[in-house]
């Protein structure tokens, strides 16, 4: 059934709201009347948040994590493991990470994984910048933990940069297997995300 919509307004927004993913028209319609009701100043400082975002945040040079200014926050910090590179899907799994207090080291955002089927392949990816960065470290001391999703398409893309950075000479490892097939990062609890971490194993291609 389509909704027949009292004002032009409020039609527009309600199918931007939709537009995000998991929020269907009767959705959006319930939060666009909860902004209608809200003070102005509520509003504005809602829409001034989401535009901030959208025009002012930047990607750190060195690990692709978004950042305020520039070089991010861990990248910037010089109490960090800087030679230990935990190579994740995105910037919700780094967080998934820092919540379990268990990892010291740094990271690189890949900004997705290899997926034939959704038409991303290798140089969609942040590889290419793994492989700079590691161009100007002495790899004989560096770590990389490949914190993949256990699912086809994360093993698809560990073994690819695997085998893009094993002439490096470095230490290449994986999250223990306390994590189920399939499992995506974000959705693991702390404690199991945590243990798997700290019970790193080596890499097997």
């Amino acid at each position: 059934m389509i909704e027949k919509y009292p004002s032009e307004l409020l039609q527009n927004a309600v199918e931007a709201i939709s537009s995000l993913p998991g929020v269907g028209s009767r959705s959006a319609l319930r939060l666009a009347m909860h902004l209608l009701n809200q003070p102005r100043e509520n509003v504005h400082h809602f829409t001034d948040a989401i535009n901030r975002l959208a025009d002012e945040v930047q990607y750190c040079p060195e690990c692709m994590m978004i950042s305020d200014n520039g070089l991010c926050s861990i990248c910037g910090d010089r109490h960090r493991d800087h030679n230990t590179i935990c190579v994740v899907e995105n910037v919700r799994d780094v967080m998934s990470i820092e919540n379990t207090g268990q990892y010291r080291g740094v990271y690189h955002v890949l900004g997705g994984i290899i997926s034939p089927i959704a038409g991303i392949g290798p140089s969609d990816l942040t590889i290419r910048q793994l492989v700079d960065r590691l161009h100007r470290m002495d790899c004989t001391e560096v770590e990389v933990i490949l914190a993949l999703s256990g699912d086809v398409e994360g093993e698809t893309t560990a073994f690819y940069i695997y085998r893009q950075i094993e002439g490096f000479g470095v230490r290449v490892s994986t999250l223990a297997r306390g994590l189920g097939f399939g499992d995506d990062l974000e959705y693991a609890d702390s404690l199991t995300l945590g243990r798997s971490i700290v019970n790193r194993q080596i890499f097997k291609p």
